[in-house]
């Protein structure tokens, strides 16, 4: 039943070949839907337009034209119909070019009636609650800011939440392409669904297809029992692929298998499954760099990058800089049970024109440190520690050139340790020596894991 009201979702279905037409009325019918057939473009744009449809599906070839003229026509009108093309085998290219212009999936011939029945389920919202639809409550908060260069990302991000294509996020360390991410999939019509994070740089090569695929008992030593993979796991949902740049080339080769046939078999498996994941992935690297270089398939790359989303830095926005320092004050003062502190007017000067080598997650270091620091009232300019550090005086092995976390980590716990040391583990000695409050030092010692 259509979320929209008691009545069945009506599905327009655009073809010119009868005996295709006729298989997917069939399918639908049985499904409890309604069905309208349009036997090319022009039958098809003139039935949208007289309005009542929910869901389009679409044929590519036909004797009057595309099906993305008809894709096409439901994005200029701004009709909200979400609108699915069927691809020749082989053609994939045409249905990303369809996902670029609009489309909310593609399915390729022959038509998997199971993979079908899928994509109809996701686009009319059905065997699923009606709040599925709406925006995850909080969701709009993930991103604070007034700058053009947030509102366009999170402007596109509404788009993307409509859509089943694949999704590229692209920015720099610490810009928040996770949270993007989740942002786009809390919006989405797979909001109840899980959503699935993955850093593909800390799994380590040999266990790349069975943490993605899963294994089938006994498939291999150590095999004590079956398992799913990231993909089982994020059926019906999202797969938010991190650092994607990272992969090994034949595991490049397995995904894009996977997003091509929407099927995957387990190690040890003869049999494929279907899955239903939409792909999101992201990564600080230039993505084009690594194709040019021959570290990533270029195949892959065009599937993945169907649409690029760029999350801004902290210098684009910097306007937004005491907002955003605002909502992370107000957080973490909730979650460690305290009254939020000020920031002084020279401490707000101060981030205001910092240059955030770690964007978001730097100025949140930052914060947590001078919540820690600070009188418990207000934040001044030596609370945040904005010094920067001669080059010479940098640790070589870092995770992320620019950001300082872990170095300042490693110089505050050998402060406190060594204060502790000198107090025979007097905290509140300890805390006098160090120039903190009592309250300031217990919870650095929990930040920092020191017991």
């Amino acid at each position: 039943m259509s979320k929209k009201n008691s009545k069945p979702a009506r599905v327009l279905v655009v073809d010119d070949e009868p005996h295709l037409r006729e298989l997917l009325e069939l399918t639908l019918l049985k499904m409890g839907l309604d069905v309208e057939l349009a036997d090319g473009v022009a039958a098809a744009v003139a039935r949208l337009d007289q309005g009542g449809i929910d869901l389009c599906l679409t044929d590519m070839r036909m004797q009057d034209g595309n099906g993305l003229d008809v894709v096409r026509h439901i994005d200029t009108q701004g009709y909200d119909i979400p609108v699915a093309v069927i691809t020749a085998y082989g053609s994939l290219d045409n249905a990303v070019e369809a996902l670029k212009a609009g489309a909310f999936d593609y399915l390729a011939k022959p038509v998997s009636l199971d993979q079908l029945r899928t994509l109809v389920r996701s686009a009319l919202n059905l065997d699923k609650p009606a709040s599925t639809a709406r925006a995850v409550p909080g969701t709009d908060k993930v991103f604070i800011g007034e700058s053009p260069a947030i509102r366009e990302a999170l402007a596109l991000i509404d788009k993307l939440a409509k859509s089943q294509a694949p999704v590229y996020i692209t920015g720099e360390s610490g810009s928040g392409k996770e949270r993007a991410a989740r942002l786009i999939h809390g919006k989405s019509l797979r909001a109840e669904q899980p959503f699935v994070p993955v850093n593909c740089g800390a799994i380590p090569e040999n266990l790349m297809e069975s943490e993605f695929f899963g294994y089938k008992k006994g498939a291999f030593t150590g095999a004590d029992g079956e398992r799913d993979g990231f993909f089982q796991a994020a059926d019906g949902g999202t797969l938010f692929l991190d650092e994607v740049a990272d992969l090994p080339l034949a595991m490049q080769v397995k995904l894009l298998r996977v997003i091509q046939e929407k099927k995957v078999r387990k190690i040890g498996e003869t049999r494929e499954e279907a899955v239903d994941v939409r792909i999101i992935c992201a990564t600080h690297q230039d993505l084009a760099k690594c194709v040019e270089e021959g570290r990533f398939r270029q195949d892959l790359y065009y599937r993945l990058n169907v649409i690029e989303l760029r999350m801004p830095s902290l210098r684009d926005m910097r306007d937004d800089i005491p907002a955003i320092a605002h909502g992370v004050l107000a957080r973490l003062a909730s979650q460690n049970g305290m009254d939020e502190p000020r920031l002084s007017p020279d401490a707000l000067a101060a981030l205001t024109a910092y240059d955030f080598a770690g964007n978001v997650r730097e100025l949140e270091n930052i914060l947590e440190r001078a919540l820690a620091l600070c009188d418990g009232r207000v934040i001044q300019p030596d609370d945040l520690q904005l010094k920067r550090m001669d080059a010479e005086e940098m640790p070589v092995d870092r995770g992320e050139i620019g950001l300082l976390q872990d170095y300042l980590d490693r110089v505050e716990k050998e402060a406190i340790l060594s204060a502790l040391d000198k107090t025979r583990f007097n905290r509140t000695q300890a805390a006098k020596l160090l120039g903190v409050t009592f309250r300031s030092l217990r919870y650095r010692m929990e930040r920092l894991g020191i017991n």
